[in-house]
């Protein structure tokens, strides 16, 4: 856990050993009092407000991580006759301190295997030429070359070290506000990014916005280009749904999209460049229960409807429905991980495909959005409940 090669993956050793112990305590800091105020060196944030409806369900809180990149660390809602979800799969705050603070790698990578952190400039996997030591990486871009922590490896024999989920992991939030909103509360802040030690090819400023209303709660990610150079970027978020039932065969995913992109298997995990039109399990477009199936998938060629790219996660069981909204039109493409054994899915509307800069995809326009010195992109994506 040192950045040093590993034989046992972080995702091997976290599904394994940390995130089982995280998730068994979910529900914990709604709960009990919590005693943590900070994580990453900057105070927990929660912004709340009271349910009102007898009948409609209703979001109640998000708690958010400013020294964390501004990772989600959950978010609640009310279900009549159910009183407080959570709607991430999350440990308690005491637990994420625990996680982050004590327990994390120098990049920062437990983030992204709680709650729903934030991705930029790659979510997903780059590959390229691995240093002597292990631990970082080269690859290029329009004939320049970068040098990228080479932060994740699978688990099997001949597996190969990639770097992983963007270089946000660990960053410090300044300007950290809270404001008043038409019926509910928001929270913003601004990460100075700069060019991540030399890890990228310009300078960058992000500003996250979170809000909170009865009806959604809205996760914004604005991108400027405050350099001198070009820049390939793109954004994207990592949240674990939760299942309020315990019982993830039953529960049901919907994702409006045509293809899937084939990967080499599902250690490593890297698309081979082909992608295929959706069949059997990977046909999600009038959704399926997850049963026993393990994706760990990226799907494109997105059916939008009135400007929204829509995924629903049904729990019938427990009467209960999220849905997630993609409203940039930059998102071109949505990865899900749920593994068999664990009482949560990964739903992840991105700009990009994996492996954004690889020879496999012969030039194809991979979804990063190429920033000129003074613009900017968005990412927005919306949440909503629903009862099935």
């Amino acid at each position: 856990m040192d950045g040093s090669p590993m034989k046992l993956s972080l995702r091997a050793y976290v599904l394994s050993v940390v995130l089982p112990a995280a998730v068994a305590s979910c529900g914990v800091m709604n709960s009990q009092a919590q005693t943590a105020t900070e994580i990453g060196g900057q105070k927990i944030v929660t912004i709340m407000r009271t349910a009102t409806s007898k009948t409609k369900p209703e979001f109640t809180s998000v708690t958010v991580l400013p020294g964390r990149g501004m990772e989600l660390l959950q978010i609640t809602a009310n279900f009549p006759g159910k009183g407080n979800v959570d709607v991430l799969a999350s440990p308690s705050v005491e637990e994420a301190k625990k996680m982050l603070d004590e327990q994390d790698t120098p990049n920062g990578d437990l983030a992204y295997r709680l709650g729903s952190v934030f991705l930029f400039p790659y979510p997903n996997r780059i590959r390229g030429t691995l240093s002597s030591d292990g631990k970082t990486l080269t690859t290029s871009w329009q004939g320049k070359t970068i040098t990228l922590p080479a932060n994740n490896i699978g688990k099997e024999a001949g597996a190969e070290r990639h770097a992983m989920h963007g270089l946000i992991l660990k960053s410090k939030t300044d300007d950290v506000k809270q404001k008043t909103i038409p019926g509910g509360k928001e929270i913003s802040g601004t990460i100075h990014a700069g060019d991540f030690g030399g890890h990228w090819f310009s300078k960058s400023d992000l500003v996250i916005t979170i809000s909170l209303t009865a009806d959604a709660v809205d996760a914004t990610v604005v991108a400027k280009n405050v350099g001198k150079d070009p820049e390939p970027v793109s954004i994207g978020w990592h949240p674990y749904f939760n299942f309020p039932s315990g019982d993830r065969t039953q529960a049901r995913l919907q994702i409006p999209a045509d293809m899937v992109a084939k990967v080499d298997n599902y250690d490593n995990v890297f698309p081979t460049g082909e992608l295929v039109p959706v069949s059997g399990q990977y046909d999600l477009r009038k959704g399926m229960p997850l049963y026993k199936n393990f994706y760990d998938d990226n799907w494109s060629k997105l059916n939008w409807k009135d400007g929204v790219a829509e995924v629903n996660i049904l729990d019938e069981a427990a009467k209960y429905g999220v849905r997630i909204q993609g409203l940039s039109p930059e998102i071109k493409t949505i990865q899900a991980y749920a593994p068999p054994a664990k009482n949560f899915v990964a739903v992840e509307h991105q700009f990009n495909f994996a492996d954004p800069f690889g020879k496999e995809w012969n030039g194809m326009d991979t979804g990063m959005v190429t920033l000129k010195p003074g613009a900017s992109t968005k990412w927005h994506v919306r949440l909503k409940l629903f009862v099935p």
